[in-house]
């Protein structure tokens, strides 16, 4: 009897080592990005990890802890840790964590909606801190005086989520079309859509018509972070006269 029950220890033992919150928040993302916030349910979740929910409720106390710790799990792998590459420059760094951001929410349909509720509600918690530090600490190193810190840092992240979001949603309608659907039709028949407006309340829309065609996402994108980045260089003092 008292061999039993040590053995019996020992196996709980084993399955509470192995079920830790970062297979649980791993698990989380998975479902996240086969099913969406509402296939995310921890019956859903007990199954694909071969547990029960109550070994669940003991890593996490809820879905919406659960949610930011994948939210904040996801934004974590997208961003470069430490201070950088000093032989990068702070506005190739600034760069690179954009391009980070934005391919996470292409690739995480999920995570935009995510973010803005966290940024929103949960501000004090880890992600927020998380972007803006990474973001900030690149506008610091431009030479940006410390009362403008905050307003380019907000600035940027909030350029960078919301075009990151914007192109997110773009693809999760473009695959929403099917399989079979092209991109290249689809966005001619935006342009030709564009060029039919009326002359004389669009003429930049459709002036701007053809451009639609041959554009890449990811490069309009980097151009986008490079004009907030011209505005936030104008916020530097003055180099004083040779």
């Amino acid at each position: 009897m008292a061999g039993m029950a040590t053995r019996t220890t020992r196996r709980s033992q084993r399955r509470t080592e192995a079920l830790s919150r970062e297979r649980i928040v791993g698990a989380a993302v998975e479902l996240l990005d086969s099913a969406g916030e509402g296939g995310l349910t921890f019956r859903a979740l007990a199954e694909r990890l071969s547990t029960g929910s109550g070994a669940i409720y003991w890593h996490v106390a809820n879905k919406d802890e659960l949610l930011g710790a994948a939210t904040d799990a996801v934004i974590a792998g997208a961003l470069p840790a430490g201070p950088g590459d000093p032989a990068a420059g702070p506005r190739e760094e600034i760069r690179a964590v954009a391009l980070g951001l934005f391919v996470a929410i292409e690739e995480h349909p999920w995570l935009a909606t995510q973010l803005s509720a966290q940024m929103a509600r949960n501000p004090w918690g880890p992600v927020t801190p998380r972007i803006f530090e990474r973001v900030g600490r690149r506008v610091r190193a431009l030479d940006v005086p410390e009362e403008n810190w905050f307003t380019a840092t907000s600035v940027l992240v909030h350029y960078v989520l919301g075009a990151a979001g914007q192109n997110a949603a773009n693809t999760a309608g473009a695959r929403a079309l099917g399989p079979d659907a092209d991109r290249a039709a689809f966005l001619d028949s935006v342009a030709k859509a564009w060029e039919d407006l009326d002359p004389e309340d669009y003429p930049l829309t459709r002036a701007a018509a053809d451009q639609i065609r041959d554009h890449d996402d990811r490069e309009q994108f980097l151009a986008g972070v490079d004009l907030v980045l011209a505005g936030v260089m104008t916020l530097r003092p003055a180099a004083p006269p040779s």
